[in-house]
């Protein structure tokens, strides 16, 4: 394992809940999604289905994710997800909402972070731990559960797309403000860095999935880490 955690309590709880890119705005999955239908009581634990659904769509993804499947990993019958959710892509939303909360985001480790440097370590060590989780399926479901979609999966793809691009655009204003601090030299591309860092975030996901070992995902952050400019 590589000695590249910067913060060890956020690590530990990230390594526990094993989860991937965390943002504290969720109103992005809520735009232009139709709400549930008010009908009868629904009577089952909603937490836990949610929790049942996003590990079938972080592991196949939204679009090979069939009704049928959901059901049955479920519990519940297809009226009730009607009831309690509206459709299919109101539920995965729900679920990627259920798969992004915890008690440390990735604005969190950002804006908490001493420098420029270990606010972009830091994002690598936590992807590292979340995409190698031992009870969750390997990788990140932003960046696989969308990736390939048809045209009637295009907003989906938009809306992960955008909380991709808002974790990117905090980065680069925390690199941006470390240039003009002086921490950073002012020739320093921003946008560029910021996205390197994601570039490896997306590629570490692959690896995961692939079959990479947490051990190795460390190695590979270790060694992006070695390429920020001093």
């Amino acid at each position: 394992m590589c000695s590249v955690v910067i913060d060890t309590k956020a690590y530990h709880r990230l390594q526990a809940k094993a989860i991937c890119f965390i943002v504290t705005d969720m109103k992005e999955l809520r735009k232009g999604t139709p709400r549930p239908k008010i009908g009868r009581p629904v009577s089952f634990d909603r937490e836990a289905t949610l929790h049942q659904a996003m590990l079938l769509f972080w592991r196949h993804g939204y679009e090979a994710t069939s009704l049928s499947d959901l059901t049955a990993a479920m519990g519940v019958t297809p009226p009730c997800i009607y009831r309690a959710f509206g459709n299919k892509k109101r539920l995965f939303l729900e679920a990627v909402h259920h798969y992004l909360s915890g008690p440390v985001t990735s604005d969190s480790i950002i804006r908490g972070a001493s420098t420029a440097r270990e606010a972009a370590e830091g994002l690598l060590t936590a992807s590292a731990a979340g995409f190698t989780g031992t009870d969750t399926p390997p990788g990140c479901l932003l960046a696989s559960s969308a990736i390939s979609c048809s045209a009637n999966a295009a907003d989906v793809q938009r809306k992960l797309s955008s909380i991709r691009r808002k974790i990117e655009a905090t980065l680069t204003q925390r690199i941006a403000a470390a240039m003009d601090a002086g921490e950073l030299s002012p020739q320093t591309d921003a946008g560029a860095l910021a996205g390197l860092v994601m570039a490896v975030i997306q590629g570490m996901s692959t690896l995961a999935r692939d079959g990479a070992t947490r051990a190795k995902l460390m190695q590979v952050a270790e060694a992006a880490m070695k390429a920020w400019p001093t």
